[in-house]
């Protein structure tokens, strides 16, 4: 937590993000974000972990775990759509109890699957759930807490992300071969119904969006703001592409890659990506604190370039980096560190766009970039057949790179109101 903030109050000012100091509200709201977005996150990556033993025992080729992987990507765009629409229609808060409650029951009922439709479909709902929650949580933290902490507790809240990786390789590389798969199914959705529940009593509903004046402007007006800023908004599309593929290139197949062409175990191929995740902690953690300091763009752009310097050893430079000891360890901790890039996307997002319009837009973007995922797994299947394993991961690097270059497009937004852009765009 930020050192620099006054001692929590009791009583919150009449609109969050303006109160001088952090009261307890603003840490309850970022507490109970966070347990959402944590378990989100565990049970859009958990198959990744499991796909192995499944596959075993559901009798399927590579190409059917990339499409169930494909299939879960494809969901959370049509989610993020629907509910980013709801989200600026019915408020934040009913947005993140209703994801949250689609997507545990979609990972607990993953457990009844005997087939591949069966698994698909199980997954489809899952993936409807996950992609609903992101943009809500993110509109939440950017309308309630005040400019000068936006970035990092922001930064904070997407920690959510590397910590629910870092449960998903615990429980696929350690609890999985003791309990099997489907336990673990079991145990990864129950925690989301309970943070529903948790949400639902204790998350009040963003004031900002509460307050109806900004949202007197019909759809016209909306789609006329949309089309003066359409620059933006487009960079905004391929920077959060290029960054997701860089992100699934790595993930999707990571620990299939580290046990099917390393020949690593379970436990030692779980002690990689735990470590990874180790390092993405440390740099979700930092990103807010360096942005709200030297600003979004240099920060992102210095993180991209760590992730796309931290896959190579790992992947194609794996023969040269196992005679040096640690160096694969450190380099794929270095790429985790630099995935942090994506705890400053929601700020970065949170700040181009006005409130009635803000969930939105917010929910499209990350999650149509997101779902065209669908692609990455089977274009990793693809080029794995042609260039090796690694060489197909190693593209990651290429795009991380390119999102480094591309975020110099965008003007820079630090210390920005959030309600700034309101008043113009009405």
């Amino acid at each position: 937590m930020d050192r620099t903030a006054a001692a929590p109050r009791d009583e919150a000012p009449a609109l969050l993000h303006l109160s001088p100091v952090l009261t307890r509200v603003h840490y309850r709201i970022v507490a109970l974000c966070l347990c959402a977005w944590i378990f989100d996150f565990f049970d859009l990556v958990l198959y990744s972990f499991l796909l192995v033993s499944i596959a075993r025992e559901l009798h399927l080729s590579a190409t059917d775990s990339s499409l169930v992987l494909g299939f879960s990507f494809l969901m959370t765009a049509l989610g993020g759509i629907g509910f980013g629409f709801l989200g600026d229609r019915i408020g934040r808060k009913p947005v993140i109890v209703g994801s949250t409650l689609i997507y545990g029951a979609g990972t607990l009922l993953c457990a009844s699957a005997h087939s591949l439709t069966a698994l698909v479909v199980w997954r489809t709902v899952a993936g409807l759930g996950i992609g609903g929650e992101w943009a809500a949580g993110q509109s939440m933290i950017a309308e309630t807490v005040p400019a000068r902490y936006r970035a990092r507790y922001a930064c904070y809240v997407q920690t959510g992300a590397p910590l629910g990786i870092l449960i998903a390789a615990i429980a696929g590389g350690f609890l999985a071969p003791a309990i099997g798969w489907r336990a673990v199914f079991v145990l990864a959705g129950l925690p989301a119904l309970l943070a529903a529940m948790a949400v639902w009593l204790w998350l009040p509903e963003s004031d900002v969006w509460s307050n109806r004046a900004i949202q007197r402007v019909g759809w016209r007006a909306d789609l006329t703001w949309l089309a003066s800023h359409r620059q933006i908004v487009l960079v905004l599309f391929f920077l959060l592409l290029v960054n997701s593929e860089a992100y699934w290139f790595t993930y999707s197949w990571l620990p299939g890659y580290l046990e099917i062409s390393r020949k690593l175990g379970s436990h030692d191929s779980g002690r990689l990506v735990i470590g990874m995740q180790i390092g993405a902690v440390a740099g979700y953690l930092a990103f807010g604190l360096l942005a709200d300091r030297y600003g979004r763009r240099p920060v992102f752009s210095a993180y991209g370039t760590m992730m796309a310097a931290g896959l190579l050893p790992a992947t194609i430079l794996w023969p040269w980096a196992e005679r040096i000891p640690g160096l694969i360890g450190a380099s794929m901790a270095l790429a985790g560190f630099g995935t942090g890039i994506w705890s400053g996307a929601g700020t970065l997002m949170s700040e181009l766009f006005p409130t009635r319009m803000r969930n939105t837009i917010m929910g499209m973007l990350l999650n149509v970039t997101r779902g065209l995922q669908f692609f990455t797994p089977l274009m990793i299947t693809a080029l794995r057949t042609r260039m090796g394993f690694a060489a197909a991961l190693a593209v990651g690097s290429l795009f991380a790179a390119a999102g480094a270059v591309l975020v110099w497009v965008l003007p820079e937004t630090r210390g920005r109101l959030i309600t700034s852009l309101d008043e113009g765009a009405a």
